[in-house]
């Protein structure tokens, strides 16, 4: 027996209002679902744990560059397609496709500017453009970068974000450490300053030439800093690593960084190293 009817819902969501995408993020590290607002508040770190989120170089130059005023230089350079490389897709498409979806044109923007009245080149790796690999053009923007600098006797900055050599293009990509690490010793026997500012990740080919030679090597929390991935490392020792292995408390405690830097303090850490290295 039926001993009451079902009410008819008065309220339908069959018209559901969309919530905005990316309005709200998760931090990777502690888990905290944080609002976006408050994330570019606080320079896209984790105001909970302190945990920095990857950013792009025009952010990098927003927050370092006086009033984020810059002469950005080489931005024309594009990737060749020396091997005729094919793999799922082919090289130049993928090129194409990854320049059509982020709008960015490679893997490294160069930028000629001033931090605190002090001028500095500043050339900034971007993992958003296939995973921030090191390919022809971002080893002769490199060497570009360091051409600007000699040519403004200013000091140059490079902040890495790599997750290694571009695999598309080979020897060719490899034939990039070579070069660049060439091309900073001319820095060296200028006198001119170079910093090297490592974040997450900065791994492979990047971490092995010009991450690496810098007169101070800086680095953002909790980076991951090293050739080999720690999984890789793991299965061929076939032992447990340290905890923290790769990151960079750890390679500051053993030697391999000269500084930890928070981002909010980022640009004033560099201008006093400028200071100092200027004198």
């Amino acid at each position: 027996m039926v001993w009451f009817k079902r009410a008819k819902p008065s309220i339908f969501t069959k018209n559901k209002r969309d919530m905005p995408e990316g309005l709200w993020w998760k931090c990777e590290s502690c888990g905290a679902m944080l609002h976006r607002k408050q994330v570019e508040d606080h320079l896209f770190t984790c105001f909970e744990c302190s945990h920095h989120f990857r950013i792009s170089p025009a952010e990098y130059f927003s927050l370092l560059f006086d009033d984020n005023a810059y002469e950005e230089f080489d931005a024309h350079l594009r990737a060749a397609d020396p091997l005729a490389f094919t793999d799922s897709k082919n090289y130049p498409d993928r090129v194409r496709e990854t320049i059509g979806k982020s709008g960015k044109t490679e893997a490294c923007r160069n930028a000629f500017g001033m931090i605190n009245g002090q001028d500095i080149v500043i050339s900034a790796m971007d993992f958003g453009f296939i995973g921030g690999s090191m390919g022809s053009v971002v080893g002769e923007k490199i060497s570009r970068a360091v051409s600007k600098s000699i040519e403004r006797r200013a000091p140059l900055l490079i902040i890495s974000q790599s997750g290694g050599a571009r695999m598309m293009e080979g020897a060719h990509s490899l034939m990039q450490m070579a070069k660049t690490s060439a091309r900073l010793s001319e820095l060296s026997e200028k006198k001119i300053p170079y910093i090297s500012l490592m974040t997450n990740p900065t791994m492979g080919g990047t971490s092995a030439s010009y991450a690496m030679l810098g007169d101070i090597n800086l680095s953002e929390p909790k980076a991951l800093i090293g050739f080999a991935g720690p999984r890789v490392i793991r299965d061929t020792i076939k032992r447990d690593l340290p905890e923290g292995f790769q990151r960079a408390e750890f390679l500051l405690e053993h030697g391999f960084l000269d500084c930890i830097v928070h981002r909010r303090d980022l640009k004033q850490r560099l201008s006093q190293l400028l200071v100092h290295l200027a004198a």
